[in-house]
C-alpha cells in the first residue's frame, strides 16, 4: 500500500502536500526511522524529536538555496530523507553508506558538515554575512539544541550576530537533553521559561488562533507571551540582550504552528531566535523511557527496543569503576566530564561519589581550566573526555595545565578509530597533539588491567598525564585485586628476539603478537614489546634492540604523521641509528566511517601489510 512517504523524493514533493497531510507524513517517517535504524543503529532519539520541525522547515524554505545548519547534525536524518536519500537510509553509518551526520560531499542540501556541538551559530552567521556581502536573499536557519548553548562557541557567535547581520533565524530546539540531561544555569533558565504557566496559556491560545485564522495573528500571540514572561522570569530575555528578537517557546510538534511561525520569521529584517519545545524519542516508548540509551545505539528490536548485551564490560566502564575504587581511599580525586557521563562511564563514578563528580556541560575548554584550578588547591582532577572532543581544549591543556605542571589526568575515551561515527569522532590525532607538550606523561594500555594500573600511576605523578584507550569492550584478561603503579617510561618486553623488534601500542598489541608469530614461521626471531608509554619513551629498550635487530615495526591506532611511530623514528635518530622503522598507522587523510576491521584492511592497518614491508628488510638474515 502506497504511503505519503513513498511520494517524497525531494523537498519539492513535500510542498505538493497540504498542511493537513503533514501529521500523517510525520508518523510515517517515525515508523520508517524506527524500523530502519533497528537494523543499522544510529541516533534514533534525537531524530524522533525533530520530525515536525524538519518537515516545517522544508515546507517553508527551499534548500539548497536556503541554508539549514543542524548543530552536531546527528539529528539530520529526516533532512536526509526529504532531500532524496530515503532509499539509502538503510546504509546509514554502514561501510560505503550515508554518513550519520551532515556531510557537504554527500548532498547539495548539506551546506555545512558537523559532528561536534556548538558550531552551527558561528557557521550560520558566516553564511549570512557572506550572503549580505554578495547581495543575496537566501534564508539561513541554524538549529541548535539547548545542550549546545552550554558551549562557549555558541555564546561567541551570539555576541556577534546582531552586529554583523540583519537576517538570521536561530531555532533553539529545547528537549532538556544532549546525550545526558542538560546541566547548568542555561538549561535551568530554559526550563523555567518552558514551564511557566502564563506561557502555556498563551500558547494554547496561539494554537487555537492558528487553527482558525493562521498567519501573523498566531505570531503576535507568541510574541505577547514572550513579552509577558519578561516581567515574570527575568528583567529581560537573555537572547534579546544579545540583539536577537525572541519568539516562543512554542510546541515543536505542532506543524501548522511551526509553518505559520516560520512564514512570519522569514519576512523579518532582524536576527531572531525561535524557542521550541520538543520531546526527544517522541513516538517510540522505549526511546522515551531510555533517553540516554536511544541517543545513539546499535541495532535493536523495533518492538521492544531491546539490544543484545555485549557480555563484556567496556573500557569506559573499567575506567569509571577503577576511578571510583581509587577515590574510595584518596579524597583528592574528582571526576570531570563535558556532558558525557554515560559515554565516558562517569555515571558509574557519580553513583558512588556524587560530591566528587562534576559535569560542566558541552564546554571542554572550561572543563580543563576548571580542573587546573582544582589542581592548584591540592586535588587530583580526572578529565574524562573523548579524544576527538579534547582537541577543542588544546590551548587549555598547554597553557593552563602543562605550563603550570599541574597534576591533571586526561582519560581519553574513543582514542583510535571510532568506526560508525566517522571522521568527526575518530580519535586519531591525540598522540600528535599531546606528545609535543613538555612534561606530560602519555600512556596507552594493552588491556583493562593495564588501564587500571596506569590510572594508579597517574595518581602518583606530580604533574600532568594522559591515558588513551579505545571505544568498545575490553580484552577480557584477569585483573589484579588492586592496580599497581608502573615504572615511568618503561616498556614491557613480552618476548625477546634478534631480527626485528615489534612494538604494538595499546590495544594494537594483538597485531604485534600475530606479526611475531608470522615472522617466526618465516624463520625470523622477533622481539614483541608493549611500549606502555608514548612519552617518555623507553629509550634504553630502543637502544638495546637498535644494536641487535635489522628493523623495527610499530603498530598504532593513530595517524602516522606525528604519532607513536614518528616518536620512535625521532628517538632512534637522536641515538644515531639509521635502522628502518616500518610504521603501521593511519594515512594522512580523514578516515571515512565504517566497520573497524574493514577500514583497517582498506588502509593497510594489518599484519599482512606489515609483513610485506618488513620481509625485504630481513632478507639478509634469512635462516636456510
Amino acid at each position: 500500500m502506497a504511503t505519503l512517504l513513498d511520494s517524497i523524493h525531494s523537498p519539492a514533493d513535500l510542498k505538493k502536500l497540504t498542511v493537513q497531510q503533514l501529521p500523517q507524513l510525520a508518523e510515517e517517517i517515525r515508523e520508517f526511522l524506527i524500523q530502519t535504524l533497528s537494523r543499522t543503529g544510529g541516533h534514533l532519539g534525537p531524530n524522533l524529536g525533530v520530525v515536525e520541525l524538519t518537515l516545517a522547515m522544508h515546507y517553508v524554505f527551499s534548500t539548497p538555496e536556503d541554508k539549514f545548519l543542524f548543530d552536531v547534525s546527528h539529528q539530520a536524518y529526516i533532512h536526509k530523507i526529504l532531500t532524496g536519500r530515503r532509499d539509502r537510509m538503510d546504509t546509514i553509518r554502514q561501510p560505503g553508506g550515508l554518513n550519520g551526520f551532515m556531510l557537504r560531499t554527500e548532498s547539495e542540501h548539506d551546506c555545512y558538515g558537523a559532528g561536534h556541538a556548538g558550531t552551527a551559530l558561528s557557521a550560520a552567521l558566516g553564511m549570512a554575512v557572506a550572503r549580505d556581502l554578495a547581495g543575496g536573499h537566501e534564508n539561513v536557519v541554524a538549529v541548535a539544541g539547548d545542550g549546545a548553548f552550554t558551549n562557549g562557541i555558541s555564546f561567541e557567535a551570539l555576541n556577534n550576530i546582531a552586529e554583523q547581520t540583519r537576517r538570521l533565524i536561530v531555532v533553539l530546539n529545547d528537549n532538556e537533553w544532549s546525550i545526558d540531561r542538560n546541566v547548568g544555569a542555561i538549561a535551568g533558565y530554559f526550563h523555567r521559561i518552558a514551564t511557566n504557566e502564563h506561557y502555556r496559556h498563551m500558547h494554547d491560545r496561539a494554537t487555537k488562533l492558528i487553527e482558525r485564522f493562521g498567519g501573523k495573528t498566531a505570531a503576535t500571540v507568541v510574541r505577547r507571551a514572550e513579552e509577558a514572561a519578561k516581567s515574570m522570569l527575568w528583567p529581560s530575555i537573555i537572547f534579546e540582550e544579545f540583539g536577537l528578537r525572541y519568539f516562543g517557546p512554542i510546541d515543536g510538534h505542532n506543524i501548522p504552528l511551526l509553518i505559520e511561525t516560520f512564514n512570519v520569521l522569514k519576512t523579518l529584517n532582524e536576527p531572531v531566535l525561535l524557542h521550541i519545545i520538543t520531546q526527544k524519542g517522541r513516538g517510540f516508548q522505549p526511546a522515551l523511557d531510555g533517553q540516554k540509551k536511544f541517543h545513539g545505539l546499535g541495532p535493536y528490536d523495533p518492538e521492544t527496543g531491546e539490544t543484545d548485551p555485549s557480555g563484556m564490560p567496556t573500557y569506559a566502564e573499567v575506567f569509571a569503576t577503577t576511578l571510583a575504587d581509587l577515590a574510595d581511599t584518596d579524597e583528592r580525586i574528582v571526576g570531570i566530564t563535558a556532558a558525557m557521563p554515560s559515554g565516558t562511564g562517569l555515571d558509574i563514578f557519580r553513583a558512588r561519589h556524587p560530591k566528587k563528580y562534576f559535569d560542566v556541560g558541552i564546554a571542554e575548554e572550561h572543563g580543563v581550566i576548571f580542573a587546573a584550578g582544582m589542581a592548584t588547591s591540592g586535588f587530583r582532577p580526572v578529565c574524562a573526555i573523548y579524544s576527538s572532543f579534547l582537541q577543542r581544549a588544546f590551548d587549555c591543556i598547554v597553557h593552563d595545565v602543562c605550563l603550570q605542571h599541574l597534576p591533571v589526568l586526561f582519560c581519553m575515551d574513543r582514542a583510535g578509530l571510532s568506526g560508525d561515527d566517522g571522521p568527526t569522532h575518530h580519535g586519531l590525532f591525540d598522540i600528535a597533539y599531546l606528545r609535543s607538550i613538555p612534561d606530560i606523561v602519555l600512556m596507552a594500555p594493552k588491556d583493562e588491567d593495564e588501564l587500571a594500573c596506569m590510572m594508579k600511576t597517574a595518581m602518583d605523578l606530580p604533574g600532568p598525564s594522559a591515558i588513551r584507550y579505545p571505544r568498545g569492550v575490553v580484552a577480557g584478561v584477569p585483573r589484579k585485586p588492586a592496580p599497581v603503579a608502573l615504572p615511568i617510561g618503561k616498556a614491557e618486553v613480552e618476548s625477546n628476539g634478534s631480527d626485528v623488534c615489534i612494538l604494538g601500542l595499546g590495544t594494537m598489541m594483538p597485531l604485534a603478537r600475530q606479526l611475531g608469530a608470522r615472522l617466526a614461521r618465516e624463520g625470523f626471531s622477533s622481539a614483541v614489546v608493549n611500549p606502555r608509554f608514548v612519552k617518555p619513551l623507553d629509550r634504553e629498550m630502543l637502544s638495546n634492540y637498535a644494536q641487535r635487530v635489522a628493523a623495527f615495526v610499530t603498530f598504532e591506532d593513530h595517524v602516522k604523521m606525528g604519532g607513536f611511530g614518528s616518536a620512535v623514528v625521532e628517538a632512534l635518530d637522536d641515538m644515531g641509528s639509521v635502522l628502518p622503522v616500518v610504521r603501521i598507522a593511519w594515512p594522512d587523510r580523514f578516515i571515512e566511517h565504517g566497520k573497524v576491521d574493514q577500514l583497517r584492511a582498506r588502509h593497510g592497518i594489518t599484519v599482512d601489510a606489515a609483513l610485506d614491508q618488513v620481509l625485504p628488510l630481513l632478507s639478509s638474515r634469512k635462516v636456510s
